[in-house]
């Protein structure tokens, strides 16, 4: 039996390479690489699986998650980002999305967070946050305080612009 799943990345060899994974697990797969291609896709109500970036090209995947919710309101999302943070993750899952992984990750971690809904376990790190991971935690808190204006996020960081925008395109540190 074939599932339905959603992928919407802007990354279109990620994409790709993550349908064809999926797809020999038994999913039929639709993708959109950005919020204008989701308009495109037909029953997304059909669709109980979803993956989706947090960053596609200019916009926030925070925004897909309301439209598939809207759509669907038992819909299991999944959040994938390169740029994580927990003010971010917080957001996801408040908005709907039942869990939040790092990019790189597996096609069976994937399928695994989407299958385990009701999982109430979270990983407790032991070692505390460094400067720079600090800062990346606060600088997206911010950014999201100002939904996602990086130049009043800038003034309330008493930051210039460009300096705000150039720290949060670097990577963010792991611990």
């Amino acid at each position: 039996m074939t599932k339905k799943i959603l992928i919407v990345d802007d990354d279109q060899t990620f994409c790709e390479v993550l349908a064809l994974a999926l797809s020999k697990r038994n999913y039929e797969v639709s993708r959109a690489h950005s919020i204008q291609d989701l308009a495109a896709i037909d029953n997304l109500a059909d669709h109980p699986y979803a993956v989706v970036d947090l960053r596609l090209g200019s916009e926030s995947g925070l925004n897909v998650i309301d439209q598939l919710i809207a759509a669907n309101p038992e819909m299991s999302i999944v959040m994938l980002t390169a740029y994580s943070s927990i003010a971010t993750a917080v957001e996801a899952v408040k908005k709907g999305a039942v869990n939040y992984l790092n990019k790189p990750a597996s096609v069976e971690e994937i399928i695994e967070k989407l299958a385990n809904i009701n999982s109430s376990e979270v990983a407790v790190e032991e070692s505390p946050l460094s400067v720079r991971r600090l800062e990346w935690e606060h600088l997206q808190k911010v950014l999201l305080e100002h939904d996602g204006n990086i130049s009043a996020a800038a003034r309330a960081l008493n930051m210039h612009r460009r300096t705000l925008q150039r720290k949060l395109n670097k990577h963010p540190v792991k611990h």
